[in-house]
């Protein structure tokens, strides 16, 4: 197998997490190009279930949120043909190929001679190609990572805190790389995109069941803005024996990360079950507000579950956000955005979900 170069903002939880053992067993990674210009997103979502086989849900996934939140899907059922680093951020999974080698990092050049279905990531590297129907999509862009999670010039955060490194919390969470730039081309239904310096983010989790019930909010293409990414969310999610709702805000702007979180501070959130995100924070030094809406319908999308990769949630990347962040009486920052990330998922969603701390 061929080598990713290093990338000195890897967070923790970049490598693969199976241990091998036969429990039951998801992970996921998202990759996200925003073109500003046209106004569009792709998002790309990747998944293995129960990677030890012979299982009812075991297999991949491979998911595209496109242009205008169209949707492609392509399941994966040979686990075989998946791989991942353990200690980085190297993933991919061969479908249709004429190879009979163990899977693994190619050459671009022989991967576009030789996988065709399929794809491959790293940090600084993605691409890939799928059908479904009559959909298709074909992508090949190199990724320059600029925060990870954490201030930039320290050793990179896990997001869930140091707890995440012991296995209590169901799911875990790990933002990758909060922003970065990517410049290449992506192939959409026959039209082309190419792109030079797009904001790029991307994300995992991971574990053996999924929250009941989350929300997301993210971006890192602001307007006037190039240096500033934001990502919230929160869920209901498993510790040990009993379930708990938890929520965080973070934004890297101007080199530095700040960080708002149930342990080092209070995060309050009203989140409706579709159609509005708002969300307060406070830390004792710096405070965060947030307000995210969406008049589109969303698209629904799968996510791996007890009973299997299904549908159930629903995301738009044209979310219009506004963000300020303040300490005290001065305000540090106000950013509005009409290309924002937005989800809900899980359930029920019959009201909107308040908490105030």
């Amino acid at each position: 197998m061929l080598s990713a170069k290093p990338n000195p903002l890897q967070t923790p939880h970049s490598g693969y997490h199976w241990d091998g053992s036969d429990r039951r067993f998801f992970e996921g990674w998202y990759y996200r190009v925003t073109l500003p210009e046209p106004g569009q997103t792709f998002a790309f979502m990747y998944s293995i279930e129960d990677p030890l086989g012979g299982r009812p849900h075991s297999g991949g996934g491979a998911q595209i949120l496109g242009p205008d939140d169209g949707y492609l899907c392509r399941t994966f059922p040979d686990v075989n043909k998946f791989w991942a680093a353990p200690d980085a951020l190297e993933l991919g999974h061969w479908g249709d190929t004429d190879l009979n080698a163990s899977p693994g990092y190619l050459d671009p050049q022989l991967f576009d001679r030789h996988i065709r279905q399929g794809y491959q990531g790293t940090a600084t590297w993605h691409q890939g190609t799928l059908k479904d129907g009559p959909n298709a999509c074909r992508w090949q862009y190199a990724i320059t990572p600029v925060y990870g999670w954490g201030n930039p010039a320290r050793l990179q955060q896990s997001t869930a805190g140091w707890l995440s490194f012991l296995p209590i919390f169901e799911p875990g969470w790990q933002i990758l790389m909060a922003h970065g730039w990517a410049t290449g081309w992506i192939e959409w239904n026959g039209d082309r995109y190419e792109f030079t310096n797009a904001p790029a983010y991307g994300e995992k989790n991971w574990g053996g069941a999924f929250p009941e019930k989350w929300f997301w909010v993210n971006c890192n293409c602001f307007d006037g803005i190039p240096d500033l990414a934001l990502t919230a969310g929160g869920g209901r999610r498993g510790v040990l024996w009993w379930m708990e709702s938890v929520a965080m805000v973070g934004i890297h702007y101007r080199g530095e990360f700040y960080e708002f979180v149930p342990w080092n501070g209070q995060v309050s959130w009203q989140v409706e079950p579709w159609g509005s995100w708002q969300m307060r924070a406070d830390n004792g030094q710096f405070q965060v507000s947030l307000t995210a809406t969406s008049d589109r319908p969303g698209t629904p999308l799968r996510a791996p579950t007890q009973d299997g990769l299904t549908f159930c949630c629903r995301d738009t990347m044209k979310g219009d956000v506004t963000l300020q962040l303040r300490q005290g009486s001065r305000l540090i920052l106000e950013a509005h955005s009409s290309l924002c990330g937005v989800e809900t998922g899980g359930g029920p969603w019959t009201e909107t979900w308040i908490i105030n701390n």
